[in-house]
């Protein structure tokens, strides 16, 4: 087994497309809270559930393939989330946010919606990410032989 085969085993390259699109839509979720008071904004959000079919798919296609034991996921692109320019990179084409009622200075962000997704979201990428340190010093110490 070669080390790139232990770096995409069971749920690694899983977690690891969790926490990048986490960490991509905290900065669209904090982008929108910033401009909350801002006249005419329109907060623009990536649907949480697109993400989760589309790497359901992805890890069904490799399930397939070599029964999921190991390798990159091969993921389609949706009409919101789509590859970045750099490896492994995930870039999100938001869409309008659905809002609360409309305020006299025209803009219809929900503060409290807002930082609710942005809880929401934290709590995904921190979960993810302790996972992920699980998996990662499990293997660390199975390669260094450490009890």
């Amino acid at each position: 087994m070669l080390i790139r085969d232990l770096s995409t085993a069971g749920a690694m390259p899983a977690l690891e497309m969790t926490m990048r699109f986490a960490g991509a839509r905290q900065k669209l979720l904090a982008h929108n809270i910033a401009n909350i008071q801002t006249p005419n904004f329109v907060a623009r959000d990536v649907e949480p559930g697109s993400f989760q079919r589309m790497l359901g798919e992805a890890i069904d296609k490799r399930r397939e393939a070599n029964a999921g034991t190991s390798g990159a996921l091969d993921w389609e692109p949706t009409r919101d989330i789509r590859r970045g320019a750099r490896p492994g990179s995930i870039e999100l084409e938001p869409l309008e946010a659905h809002g609360g009622v409309l305020g006299h200075d025209r803009n219809a962000a929900d503060l409290e919606r807002l930082m609710q997704d942005m809880v929401e979201n934290a709590s995904a990428y921190r979960v993810a990410a302790d996972l992920y340190r699980q998996q990662k010093s499990t293997l660390t110490t199975a390669i260094s032989q450490r009890p």
